[in-house]
C-alpha cells in the first residue's frame, strides 16, 4: 500500500492541474469535468503499480480520455441549447484603432468566443488542448485518441474559420491579408 501510495504521489499527483484543464475542455461544465477526474484519478490509483514510469502524462490523458468515452457512452442524451433570442452584434473599429487596441477590446473577446462557439466539437476540443490549454500536439492526439496529423489538421482548419470569422466580423485584418 506504502509503494502504491509513494507511486501515486510522485507520477499523479503533479499532473492533476493538467488532468483538470484537459477535462474542462472535454466536459464544458466545471462539476463534471471534476467528476471525470475523479473518476480517472481512481482508475490510475488501482493501476499505479503496474505502471512502468514511463510517459506518466500520456499514460494519464489516456486514462482520461477513456473514461470520458466511457461516461458518454453510458449518458443519457441532455437537452439541446438553442441560440439566445438576444443576439448581439459587433461594430467595426474605426479605421484608426492600433491592433493592440482591438486585441484587449470587448468586441474582440466576445468574437472570438463566438468563433469558438461556432466551431465543430472536435475543432472546439482541439483547439481547448492545444491553443488554450498548451499540450502539445502529440499529448492532444492522445487525449482525442487520434493521429497527430489529425491534430494537425483540425488546428489548421479550426484556426483558419476564426481568423475568417473574425474578420468577416470587421475585427481582424481582412480575409486575404492575415
Amino acid at each position: 500500500m506504502v509503494e502504491r501510495q509513494q507511486l501515486f504521489d510522485r507520477y499523479i499527483v503533479p499532473e492533476i492541474p493538467l488532468l483538470l484543464r484537459v477535462a474542462r475542455s472535454l466536459t464544458d461544465q466545471p462539476a463534471d469535468a471534476e467528476d471525470l477526474v475523479q473518476d480517472a484519478l481512481l482508475l490510475a490509483y488501482r493501476g499505479i503499480t503496474s505502471f512502468d514510469g514511463y510517459f506518466p502524462r500520456a499514460w494519464l490523458l489516456r486514462i482520461l480520455h477513456n473514461t470520458h468515452v466511457s461516461r458518454v457512452r453510458r449518458r443519457t442524451p441532455l437537452l439541446i441549447f438553442g441560440t439566445s433570442d438576444r443576439e448581439e452584434t459587433i461594430s467595426d473599429p474605426a479605421p484608426h484603432v492600433s491592433p493592440e487596441s482591438v486585441v484587449v477590446d470587448d468586441s474582440f473577446g466576445y468574437a472570438v468566443q463566438k468563433a469558438l462557439g461556432m466551431l465543430r466539437q472536435p475543432n472546439k476540443r482541439v483547439i481547448a488542448l492545444v491553443d488554450i490549454e498548451g499540450l502539445s500536439y502529440a499529448e492532444a492526439a492522445i487525449v482525442l485518441d487520434v493521429p497527430i496529423g489529425t491534430v494537425v489538421s483540425r488546428l489548421h482548419r479550426a484556426r483558419k474559420q476564426i481568423r475568417e470569422h473574425l474578420a468577416d466580423h470587421g475585427v481582424g485584418p481582412h480575409r486575404h491579408g492575415w
